[in-house]
């Protein structure tokens, strides 16, 4: 038996993107059915007919095309039994990592070794057949991974009990919401016996509840199961909660490998370099799309006992009703240090336009020196949809420069420092 699960070296993939040629005239569909629609009017000669199809020729003669590596010369080997999280900014190739790992496109350069059946969980409905029912593609699933139909009857049980979808078994999955969908196609792809499971950020649409049931199921699968799990997630706490180990993407190239909590700070620590502003390039909505602190000081430094102001933009599609926002201020062992909430019922967002921009204004920040990281909440009231959960790449730094640096504070005393009188008799 070979002693690894996943054996990944040299692998790259290229992309060809096509821009519009300065000064050129960009030819639009309608222009060439246009073309066309006129020559079923006139007699068709040679010459004519090479006209007609200039317009086809035209677009290429305008276009110009640019090389654009999704990934570069990517190596790592993941052991059997093994949790793995990939880890990386927007556009650092995570997605298209898993892609080659599930054979769904071929690389350009590079080999990929795979020991054992892989089910790969990319995004809502991969594998689905909108047209079956949830019952047919389960058997529909488990053939693809091999399996017999004796053994897939053996799991079909635990799978619908996981995803609650029994009154719908019979019903088309077209028919499915996207919470039902989602629940059914992991359901699917974590039960059917796989020895390596791999799993895109999708679990981001799924509520509270469904995300930790699934992320339970995926150590019961990597740790009592002993099967290999492959996890992208911009969730660190979830990352941190599964797997030992990180493969750390930047710009389609691997930054690090290491254990979890060293690549999760790293990749947290980059933030600082970046400024204070967060730029969301997710097409989901609603959504937080924008975050910007504003700390007291220059160079991300907030001082203990200052003012931090936070700016949110929402996109949220339509004017929405009864939309619950809140964030809470992570440390640099995980915690959480301070929470902070707007509802709809108390005061009005979201109900106008397709985007909401809210400020949060902390006259005093009483945190105690550290690093602060932001995590973010948007759904509907409790028992409501649960629309994200944002690990915001972003920190900053809390400093003290007043009395209390004289006694020795450490971050392992305390993450919160209020301002409190002594009276004594």
């Amino acid at each position: 038996m070979s002693d690894y699960a996943i054996k990944v070296e040299g692998l790259g993939k290229k992309y060809l993107l096509h821009h519009q040629a300065a000064g050129k005239r960009y030819v639009a569909l309608r222009d060439v059915l246009a073309e066309k629609a006129k020559g079923l009017f006139k007699k068709l000669t040679p010459e004519k007919l090479k006209n007609q199809n200039s317009s086809v020729s035209a677009f290429q003669r305008s276009s110009v095309s640019e090389e654009f590596w999704a990934l570069r010369d990517v190596a790592f080997e993941v052991q059997p039994g093994e949790a793995v999280g990939i880890i990386g900014r927007n556009g650092a190739g995570k997605s298209t990592l898993l892609k080659l790992l599930s054979r769904i496109t071929e690389p350009t350069t590079g080999r990929i070794r795979l020991n054992g059946r892989v089910a790969s969980l990319l995004e809502v409905g991969t594998g689905f057949h909108p047209e079956l029912t949830g019952r047919e593609n389960i058997y529909l699933n488990g053939a693809i991974l091999g399996m017999s139909r004796v053994e897939i009857k053996r799991q079909f049980d635990e799978i619908v009990d996981f995803a609650e979808v029994e009154k719908f078994l019979d019903t088309p999955v077209k028919r499915y919401s996207s919470g039902m969908y989602m629940r059914l196609a992991f359901a699917v792809a974590a039960h059917l016996e796989p020895e390596i499971l791999i799993v895109d950020e999708v679990l981001a649409v799924g509520d509270a509840q469904f995300q930790k049931k699934c992320l339970g199921k995926m150590q019961d699968v990597s740790q009592r199961e002993g099967r290999t799990v492959l996890f992208v997630s911009h969730n660190m706490s979830a990352i941190g909660e599964l797997t030992q180990r990180c493969v750390y993407l930047e710009a389609g190239s691997v930054k690090a490998v290491g254990p979890t909590p060293t690549m999760v700070q790293q990749y947290l620590s980059l933030a600082t370099e970046k400024g204070g502003v967060f730029q969301s390039h997710s097409t989901q909505s609603p959504r937080v799309d924008r975050v910007e602190i504003k700390t007291s000081r220059a160079n991300q430094v907030q001082i203990s006992g200052e003012p931090l102001e936070i700016a949110f933009t929402l996109e949220h599609g339509r004017p929405r009703n009864g939309m619950c926002f809140s964030f809470q201020l992570i440390n640099q062992l995980g915690a959480p240090a301070a929470h902070c909430w707007i509802y709809d019922q108390d005061q009005p967002i979201c109900r106008e336009g397709s985007r909401t921009v809210l400020k949060c204004r902390i006259p005093k920040l009483h945190l105690n020196v550290g690093t602060f990281y932001l995590k973010t909440y948007l759904a509907e009231p409790p028992g409501g949809h649960h629309f994200e959960t944002l690990e915001v790449p972003l920190s900053f730094e809390v400093s003290i420069v007043d009395k209390h640096t004289l006694w020795g504070w450490r971050p392992e005393t305390c993450s919160y420092i209020e301002e409190y009188n002594w009276e004594t008799a």
